[in-house]
């Protein structure tokens, strides 16, 4: 029993791309919050700020579910973000319970001072493989992506 089960580990390579998909996603990530630690800000911030720099202003109920993030993270960090000048919250005009949350001028300053730096570190972070081998990758972690959420 047990030796048919250690081949079929051996044959299935399923544990291993957890394994190095996990190391992965670490040593990235590790690199991604340096930078943007050296750049002055935490992740949470960032994600928050990028979000709103790139897809503009966002309910805060739906900042959560796109950076995955609890609500009472969203809150947290929409108040340091607000309390720095970075973002301000809007009422909503056609429904009082969703509140906005929007770029300030200082905090689409500081995006654009820091964006193009940072994503150049992940260029480079990224450099291991090349464009063809990138494109390849983003389609099949969609694809496990999608299997996965559809389980």
């Amino acid at each position: 029993m047990e030796e048919r089960l250690l081949l079929e580990k051996k044959q299935d390579p399923s544990l291993k791309l957890f394994v190095v998909l996990s190391k992965a996603y670490r040593a990235i990530l590790e690199q991604v919050e340096a930078d943007i630690q050296s750049r002055g800000l935490n992740i949470t911030d960032f994600a928050v700020l990028e979000l709103l720099y790139h897809q503009g202003e966002q309910p805060l109920q739906k900042i959560g579910d796109k950076i995955l993030l609890t609500s009472g993270s969203v809150t947290y960090v929409v108040d340091k973000l607000e309390k720095k000048g970075y973002l301000v919250r809007k009422p909503c005009v056609n429904d009082r319970r969703v509140t906005f949350a929007c770029l300030t001028e200082q905090g689409t300053t500081l995006l654009k001072q820091i964006f193009p730096g940072h994503w150049k570190r992940i260029k480079e972070i990224m450099s291991g493989i090349n464009e063809d081998e990138k494109e390849m990758a983003i389609d099949l972690l969609k694809r496990l992506g999608t299997n996965i959420r559809e389980m």
